[in-house]
């Protein structure tokens, strides 16, 4: 919305012209104008534009692991058709990991390093199914440790199990997770992921 409103100026306009005898003070329009801005990047040191990061709208990166052996893991997600990489987690804190199986119990999920055949920013290649480690908040400063491993999750049959992890897997461009069936028979083992700020 555009406005204008009257101010005083520090001399007028007849006075800059050169005319003496004119007033020393007198009124100018001065445009208001309101608009609205929206943060949504920054240009980088290197001159690049980086969007601000947002909370995926809804769960992602899909996977069915039919017939899982008890005892027998998974690695979830997979490549995208693309051959692009779904679960960068740079600019993320948090994740949520949703598991749907056909049989109820027990599994083990763990954070790991993704497939070598996709470069960890510039290096390649990594080493894969590799349980990612660093140091936590929770660690003593010269530790490094395990940043997510659950022994024992416990999945209800045929819905979707959803568990929020915070913070530990921030920033992890690679990222993978092995999730074992320790439930005692033979399931079907659906997966999807939800990346937060």
């Amino acid at each position: 919305m555009v406005r204008n409103r009257k101010g005083l100026a520090p001399w007028s306009l007849a006075r800059e012209a050169g005319i003496e005898s004119a007033t020393v003070d007198g009124t100018i329009e001065i445009p208001q104008l309101v608009q609205p801005v929206l943060d949504t990047g920054f240009v980088d040191e290197k001159g690049d534009w980086k969007g601000a990061k947002s909370n995926d709208k809804d769960f992602m990166a899909f996977g069915t692991f039919p017939a899982i052996a008890n005892g027998g893991a998974i690695l979830a997600p997979g490549v995208n058709p693309d051959g692009t990489w779904p679960l960068d987690m740079t600019g993320y804190s948090d994740i949520q990991i949703a598991i749907r199986p056909t049989n109820g119990g027990n599994v083990l999920i763990k954070a790991v390093m993704g497939p070598d055949t996709i470069s960890y920013a510039n290096l390649s290649p990594v080493n894969p199914g590799f349980v990612l480690m660093g140091n936590s908040a929770q660690a003593t400063p010269a530790d490094l440790e395990d940043l997510f491993v659950e022994s024992a999750a416990e999945l209800t049959v045929d819905v979707w199990n959803i568990y929020m992890i915070s913070n530990v897997l921030a920033n992890q461009k690679l990222l993978q997770f092995s999730i074992t069936n320790n439930s005692g028979d033979i399931s079907t083992i659906e997966t999807a992921f939800m990346r937060l700020v």
